[in-house]
Parts: C-alpha cells; sequence; structure tokens
C-alpha cells in the first residue's frame, strides 16, 4: 500500500510513542515511574463533573453548531475579558475538539503551500508536523537558555522573509517552563504589525504561573494587534479536563470564520456534553484551580531541587507550566554504554533510563532541543520522590 507524501513526510507524537511503550511495560508488570506525560494527574472538579451528568439527563446529546454553542462562546468571552482584558463577540470565537485541534484550524485556514512558519524552539511536538500538513515550511528560531528560552524581537526580524506568513509562539512554554514577559512581547508584536505577520498564541498554560510571574497574552497589546492574532486556550491542563477535548480560538471574525468552515467538514461539532461542563470550568467556582496550581508549584520546587543533586544534571527553575528541562550535556560527554554503544544523544539517553531504571521521561530531541530532557511533574510527590532516588541511584 502507497501512503500519501503528507502522511509519509510528518513524524510520529514522541511523547505518545513513549507514553505507549510505559503502558506497555506496566502491562507485563513493571513498576514504571512516568515523567512521559502531559497530563495534571488530578480528577475534574466535582462542580464541572455533575454539569455533565446533568446535560446527559437533560438530553443534551445531539449535534450542536459546528463552532460551538452560545453559552460557551459566552462564557470564553467573558473569560477573556475577565482575566486578559480582551474583547470579542460571538463571530470570534470557535470551540474546538481540544486545542490542538484550534492550532491545526488555524494553520489550515491561514498557510498557503509554501508558507513559513516561524518557530521558536524548543518547541512542542506537534506544532512541526502540524504545519508541514498544511504544507507550509516550519522555521525554527532557536532560543537559549541563557535567554530563558524566550524569542527576542532580534532574533524574529532577523528570520523574516517574503515567504513568512505566521509567527507561533507558546507561553508558559512547553517543554521549558519559559513565560513571556511583557516587554519582549511588545516588541514583537510592534515587529508582526510593521512586516504584516499573523501570531498564533498557544496559551494553553496561562493559568499555571509561578512565583511572580504573570501571563500577558500579546493578543492584549492594542487593537491594532489583536487584528493579526490567533489565541488559542482550552479546558484541559488548567481544570484537569484532557479527556473532555475542548479547547477554543479567538481572533479575526474572518480566520474563525475560515476555520468553522474547515471544521465543519472534519469533525463537525466538539462534544456537547464536554461543552456543557466547560462552561462550568469557566464561569464556575475557580478555587479547584488554586489548589491544583499550589501542588505543582510544590512539585515543581521539589523536582527541580533533586534534579540538580544528579551528576550532570542541570536545571533552571521553570516559571510556568508542569515541566522541569534538565540540561543534560554533560551526561552526553562521559561515555556511558547501553546495548555496547556509547549514549549521544538524549532520545538514547532517555531509552537507557528507562531500561535500567524503569523511569520514563521524554528527549530534548523531540522539541527540537538535543542536550535535553523534558520531565513532567504533573504526577504526585511519591512519585516524584520514587523517580528521582531512582535517577540518583543511576548516576551518581
Amino acid at each position: 500500500m502507497t501512503l500519501s507524501e503528507r502522511v509519509k513526510n510528518i513524524q510520529a507524537s514522541q511523547t505518545l510513542a513513549i507514553t505507549s511503550q510505559v503502558l506497555k511495560m506496566k502491562a507485563d508488570g513493571k513498576k514504571i515511574i512516568s515523567f512521559g506525560a502531559g497530563e495534571p494527574d488530578f480528577n475534574t472538579p466535582n462542580n464541572i463533573q455533575e454539569e455533565a451528568i446533568k446535560a446527559i439527563k437533560d438530553g443534551f446529546t445531539h449535534y450542536t453548531s459546528a463552532s460551538g454553542i452560545p453559552e460557551l462562546k459566552k462564557a470564553v468571552i467573558e473569560k477573556l475579558s475577565r482575566d486578559q482584558g480582551i474583547h470579542y463577540n460571538t463571530n470570534q470565537i470557535i470551540i474546538s475538539n481540544g486545542a490542538k485541534h484550534c492550532l491545526y484550524n488555524a494553520l489550515m485556514a491561514l498557510c498557503n503551500p509554501g508558507d513559513e512558519v516561524l518557530l521558536p524552539t524548543p518547541c512542542w511536538v506537534s506544532y512541526t508536523e502540524q504545519i508541514k500538513l498544511a504544507q507550509a515550511k516550519p522555521v525554527f528560531i532557536r532560543t537559549s537558555q541563557e535567554n530563558q528560552f524566550q524569542l527576542s524581537a532580534k532574533q524574529l526580524e532577523n528570520s523574516i522573509t517574503d515567504k513568512t506568513r505566521v509567527l507561533l509562539i507558546n507561553t508558559p512554554n512547553n517543554p521549558t517552563g519559559a513565560v513571556y514577559n511583557k516587554e519582549e512581547l511588545q516588541k514583537i508584536a510592534d515587529i508582526l504589525l510593521e512586516k504584516d505577520i499573523y501570531c498564533i498564541s498557544d496559551e494553553i498554560y496561562e493559568k499555571l504561573v509561578y512565583e511572580n510571574e504573570k501571563h500577558f497574552s500579546i493578543a492584549s497589546f492594542g487593537s491594532n494587534i489583536k487584528e493579526k492574532v490567533l489565541l488559542i486556550n482550552g479546558v484541559s491542563k488548567s481544570y484537569a479536563m484532557t479527556g473532555w477535548r475542548i479547547g477554543y480560538a479567538a481572533g479575526p471574525e474572518e480566520i474563525i470564520s475560515g476555520m468553522s468552515k474547515f471544521q465543519g467538514h472534519c469533525t463537525s461539532n466538539a462534544n456537547s456534553i464536554a461543552q456543557k461542563a466547560s462552561v462550568e470550568a469557566l464561569a464556575g467556582d475557580q478555587e479547584s484551580i488554586k489548589q491544583m496550581h499550589d501542588e505543582f508549584d510544590k512539585r515543581r520546587k521539589f523536582i527541580v531541587k533533586e534534579l540538580n543533586k544528579i551528576n550532570g544534571f542541570s536545571c533552571d527553575m521553570p516559571k510556568g507550566a508542569f515541566y522541569a528541562f534538565p540540561n543534560i550535556s554533560k551526561v552526553l560527554k562521559t561515555g556511558i554504554l547501553y546495548n555496547g554503544e556509547e549514549i549521544k544523544d538524549s532520545l538514547q539517553l532517555a531509552n537507557y533510563i528507562l531500561s535500567e531504571a524503569e523511569v520514563a521521561v521524554v528527549p530534548g530531541s523531540a522539541f527540537e532541543a538535543e542536550g535535553y530532557l523534558r520531565l513532567s511533574y504533573a504526577t504526585s510527590i511519591e512519585e516524584i520522590e520514587e523517580g528521582m532516588s531512582r535517577l540518583k541511584k543511576l548516576f551518581n
């Protein structure tokens, strides 16, 4: 069988591949400590669950408008006004099957074959492949640990060509935990306006910022830049609703309309019951967010402290999301042997750790960042303690 060039041109998700491998090893009876999945370990809050149950009992189990129910769009509009001071109308909102779906819709609506999409690295694994599926070209802009993995306005300016169509940014960032500061975002916004370039701003980890940091949306920097930004968010990370698959996008009406047409022919509406539950998530009691945030904060401080006790590991304190991103370039120079070969890259090291310590981590190469590992601390303190103990035993 001959597959399409489109499918042959994309890579499988390394994070999902690791999750699949972990599940298989667990089924074989192995006690795996997994730092792979980017998924909160908390249950969805009870008030949200109850709304879903009510929706089922009320018979709200049929098709909805392809772009989402009015109540959820209203809740999104009020949330963006309340949290970011950005004002939209219902024609500027679309509800999709997760934030990932919104991202794909946005790229398909904006990009033509040969267009360039600027992508700061390290970056989430699916960005690159979605850009390829849209027949556009990902142009990587490598950020540095010294600059806290933030794209600078100068780097952006130096990367723009006459084919540049979109800048895709993610703050707070997966995998680094970087949170873009207001000053640099304003400079980036100015360049995008000057060069007439669109911005897709993935803000799915918005509620997970720590200490004195604050999340800023580039769409909030005035009416002009707002017309160039597609803001992507959802309920998965903040409300422990990964399986409910609800994301949303806010942006210029013409682009949202295009995304809605595309979605109408691909999936139609997002799950009707999950949409009702998401209204409660965005508009209801927000105490559960604070509780989960505070627990993530404790885990963040603990895992970074422990990672820095491991020989060859060096980890900065992430400012957002729920990932630690240790630099392991020193480990790669120590000549560790695995299956008779010297380990020279992060994928080999991740496989070695999984085999020898039964700890699952994600190689930095999955995020266009060789020399690093990503560890999700969206798991219990007890699991983190055991995982760190195993890593210390392996490397110390």
